[in-house]
């Protein structure tokens, strides 16, 4: 019996350790690599992101930690603008994605079992071509010379072609393309293991179907809604291929001035501290809301 219970605690431990060793090893090792790099002070005329923190210097140990880069993104309104600017986009996308998304799931959820694969198949189908390819096709389609406009041409709809291409338009088409089956695949998850009893005892009290969709399906929901919503906005802030391959030049979001401190001006640590700050303005606030959601009577699930 002991042995028993020694052999189910270490395979709890085990279940419950590999994930943790995971984000350990890929997580937050990395991101504390990054954030050295961000407050390295770098000799002048060195282009090494990493010099050492601490010293010894007269048999005194000193500690070297530049946090000016930080300051800087404080009092340069491009960096300001541009992180505004990819939270603004991000949030777009995952309303747009849930509002596309919660529908087609619900119909999923709702369809004959032998049907669901089916659906399923043509969620996840899009993930079988190259991701540079599916936003590569949207230039031709919405290309002045592309198919959209030429349908419309074709349908006399418009005189002439429309500036689709290069827009706010076109990017955040994109991103809702790109992630929509990120919000559409937690939500069916969600949605397609409700217990179908608690309907039918809000109908037998007396509430409409939709009442009843209001006040029994979309607050059971709201998990699933969260972790979607996770899904699409946490990549979605520090997207850089839809924005550079559909948007313009108005449409510059925080993934480009990353890429270009990094690469361009080989600023590494000014590149580091953007990456810091961009994570810490993403997942800080999903923290705080989940952490509300496990406490009792708390959260969106009041």
């Amino acid at each position: 019996m002991l042995a028993k219970m020694r052999a189910i605690n270490w395979g709890r431990k085990t279940v419950i350790g590999i994930p943790f060793l995971w984000l350990l090893v890929f997580f937050l090792v990395p991101f504390l690599i990054i954030f050295k790099i961000s407050v390295s002070d770098t000799t002048e005329g060195s282009t090494s992101p990493f010099a050492d923190l601490v010293s010894l210097q007269d048999g005194v140990m000193l500690l070297r930690v530049k946090f000016a880069n930080y300051t800087f993104l404080t009092e340069d309104k491009l960096y300001l603008y541009t992180l505004c600017s990819s939270l603004a986009y991000a949030l777009i996308t995952t309303v747009f994605s849930l509002l596309i998304g919660y529908p087609f799931a619900y119909a999923m959820s709702r369809a004959k079992p032998a049907n669901r694969p089916i659906l399923m198949m043509l969620v996840i189908l899009p993930f079988w071509t190259s991701f540079l390819i599916r936003i590569y096709a949207w230039k031709g389609i919405l290309a002045s010379n592309g198919i959209l406009n030429n349908v419309l041409l074709a349908l006399h709809a418009i005189d002439e072609p429309m500036q689709l291409l290069n827009t706010q338009f076109s990017l955040c088409l994109g991103m809702i393309y790109a992630y929509l089956p990120f919000m559409v695949l937690p939500l069916y998850s969600n949605l397609v293991k409700q217990d179908g009893r608690f309907l039918e005892a809000a109908l037998d009290l007396g509430a409409t179907p939709w009442v009843a969709f209001w006040k029994v399906t979309v607050p059971l929901s709201l998990s699933g809604v969260l972790a979607g919503s996770m899904l699409v906005f946490i990549p979605a802030v520090g997207e850089y291929v839809i924005p550079e391959l559909l948007g313009g030049s108005n449409t510059v979001m925080i993934g480009r001035v990353l890429w270009d401190e990094m690469f361009s001006n080989q600023d590494w640590p000014m590149a580091a501290t953007v990456a810091v700050v961009l994570i810490m303005v993403v997942l800080v606030p999903f923290v705080l809301l989940t952490r509300e959601e496990k406490k009792p009577g708390g959260g969106v699930l009041a």
